[in-house]
């Protein structure tokens, strides 16, 4: 129990791997298990008050890891821009009310029966450009997601560390950055590589497993650390030998285990992080 313990210090609770608990439940929740953060995502905490969620874990004494989520930035129509750079300024505003300084993005697929991808990257990073100063204005950094290549055409257009580390690359590291998320990112045979290239830029390390068979909404198929293919504890020694220090956010998006008992759940988090992320070496 006492390992348990520690390696939480570290854990940061992603907000929709139990969405069944509200903004003050799942802050309650962490505080009593000794969890240092919480990955929030802006919906519940709209629904919550962001005034109020604010005060709610700066009370409980609970870190913000990320807000989830900006991005959407690949439109064509200029009107579709324009709605989309606005609701990424309000992100960030909504991110630095919180107290935190990462705002992940989910950058974006394909706009509807396209198949011009690198005009959708282009438009990407031509958004990007418009929206690091302002962020970085507001002590907010962009953290780009690269996601795994099956959600290209909807999801992501950046599908590997490296497409997201050239276009943060444009940019101070303090105004954008990147996500190494486990899920997305593990099958990558240059991943060492990337992850040290991205020394000073990393915003976020998260956590979940890969479990086979793939479920028919492939969106849910992240698994409990330790039940999938993923080598989660070297992964994590890269990315602290890149120098990351900050908080590590389980995200399982998963319908079998949103139906399980939340605090039996939390409870299972807690100790599969220990056993299967937290470095003991």
């Amino acid at each position: 129990m006492g390992a348990a313990v520690t390696a939480a210090a570290r854990l940061s609770l992603n907000q929709r791997t139990i969405p069944s608990w509200s903004v003050p439940e799942i802050v309650d929740k962490c505080a009593a298990a000794g969890i240092g953060a919480v990955g929030l995502w802006r919906e519940p905490v709209a629904e919550h008050g962001l005034a109020e969620t604010a005060k709610l874990v700066r009370d409980a004494g609970i870190r913000v890891s990320t807000l989830c989520r900006g991005g959407f930035l690949t439109a064509a129509e200029p009107d579709a821009r324009t709605t989309a750079l606005d609701d990424n300024r309000r992100a960030i505003d909504e991110a630095a009310t919180l107290g935190t300084s990462e705002l992940a993005l989910v950058v974006g697929g394909l706009p509807a029966g396209s198949r011009d991808l690198a005009g959708a990257r282009q438009r990407l990073a031509e958004a990007i450009a418009v929206l690091a100063p302002e962020a970085a204005a507001a002590g907010v950094r962009l953290d780009l997601e690269a996601l795994h290549p099956m959600f290209c055409a909807d999801r992501s257009v950046l599908t590997t560390l490296d497409e997201a580390l050239d276009l943060a690359a444009d940019h101070p590291p303090a105004a954008v950055g990147v996500i190494v998320d486990a899920y997305h990112v593990w099958w990558d045979p240059g991943l060492d590589a990337a992850i040290s290239r991205a020394s000073g830029r990393i915003g976020s390390f998260q956590v979940s497993d890969w479990v086979l068979p793939l479920p028919a909404d492939v969106l849910l198929g992240r698994g409990l650390m330790g039940d999938g293919s993923i080598d989660l504890r070297a992964m994590g020694r890269a990315v602290d030998a890149a120098g990351y220090r900050g908080d590590i956010e389980v995200e399982i998006f998963n319908g079998t285990l949103w139906a399980a008992d939340p605090d039996e759940l939390l409870t299972a988090i807690v100790d599969r992080f220990a056993a299967h992320v937290i470095d003991r070496s």
